[in-house]
């Protein structure tokens, strides 16, 4: 799955795929993003191959390969 959109739901992350979507406890995958501002979380970059997110107000990295 490529992903799509990125979502926020209190300190949940859903990434938006074509036909589906995965959530992820952001207490679980990262403290910056759970520790972001609304802004910070909202500004984010996905990666050419779909796979990875880039979010350059918190310089955080993330894939997810396995989606």
């Amino acid at each position: 799955m490529q992903i799509r959109q990125i979502d926020f739901e209190g300190n949940f992350l859903i990434i938006q795929g074509k036909t589906n979507h995965v959530k992820y406890d952001l207490g679980e995958i990262s403290q910056k993003l759970l520790n972001a501002s609304l802004e910070e979380r909202n500004t984010y970059q996905i990666s050419p191959s779909g796979i990875g997110v880039h979010w350059p107000l918190i310089d955080e990295d993330l894939s997810f390969p396995n989606l």
